[in-house]
């Protein structure tokens, strides 16, 4: 995978980051001590984290993501040594892959994979999007309020679950880099950004759901094809009841593997 020059090796003998801009709080290193993929505080991020964690960005390559859940990061299982480079992957081959393999089981009357949904317009940033969500899930009551903050040196939102070998979508794909291919063709059309991770959870930022009946059943087609069991054992009626209840103006796409 095409990798950015890795700063967080700094932060063994710069724990705080001042020499990168930034002052972290405790926090833990994940990886080789040469090539840690993972910086994680110790305790919970609070609304205010992911704004502090920004800067990280522009001055160390480091993109934030919040970590969730109730297990301890030595129970996921990461396993980045598995996972292949997300560019190597095509969104629409791997979407009409998995349509393929689980919708003639689960959607009556289907007739084949319609495709990629249209891109869609938005006016506000997508990062702000994501700090502006962030900032609510991480509000006390909200179901992320004790989820702690993390830096992964990635090029883009997308790649993260890749870069840190995320083994979340297991059951469904082995491979989460095909899947970080989909989560790039997602920033390309709606502005999305992954937001959140727990050990089988994958939470993402919208910076241009889509606002009509037509456009949200075009994306719940990927959104199926993407996690069949978000939409199977929820509780949407369906994957039209989940377009019109799931998707429609919504800024946060939450995921689930089974």
């Amino acid at each position: 995978m095409a990798m950015i020059p890795n700063q967080l090796p700094k932060l063994v003998s710069d724990p705080t980051g001042r020499s990168l801009g930034l002052d972290l709080p405790p926090g833990a290193l994940t990886g080789p001590a040469d090539a840690p993929y993972l910086w994680s505080g110790r305790g919970a991020a609070g609304p205010a984290a992911w704004s502090a964690l920004r800067p990280a960005a522009r001055t160390a390559g480091l993109l934030p993501v919040l970590l969730g859940g109730k297990w301890d990061l030595d129970r996921w299982e990461l396993m980045p040594e598995r996972m292949s480079d997300p560019a190597d992957h095509d969104a629409a081959e791997v979407l009409a892959e998995f349509w393929e393999a689980n919708a003639s089981d689960e959607i009556p009357g289907n007739s084949g994979w319609p495709g990629l949904a249209p891109e869609l317009p938005y006016d506000s940033d997508p990062d702000r999007t994501a700090a502006a969500v962030a900032e609510m899930l991480t509000e006390p009551g909200f179901w992320l309020e004790d989820a702690r903050p993390a830096l992964v040196p990635a090029r883009r939102s997308a790649d993260i679950p890749a870069v840190i070998g995320w083994t979340g979508p297991l059951n469904h794909e082995n491979d989460v880099a095909r899947l970080c291919a989909v989560l790039r063709s997602w920033e390309d059309r709606f502005g999305a950004r992954v937001v959140a991770l727990t050990f089988d959870q994958l939470v993402v930022s919208v910076a241009a759901p889509p606002g009509t009946v037509e456009e949200a059943e075009a994306v719940a087609a990927e959104h199926f094809a993407f996690c069949p069991d978000s939409i199977t054992q929820g509780d949407h009626d369906g994957l039209r009841g989940y377009a019109r209840t799931g998707l429609l103006d919504s800024p946060v796409w939450t995921f689930w593997w089974d």
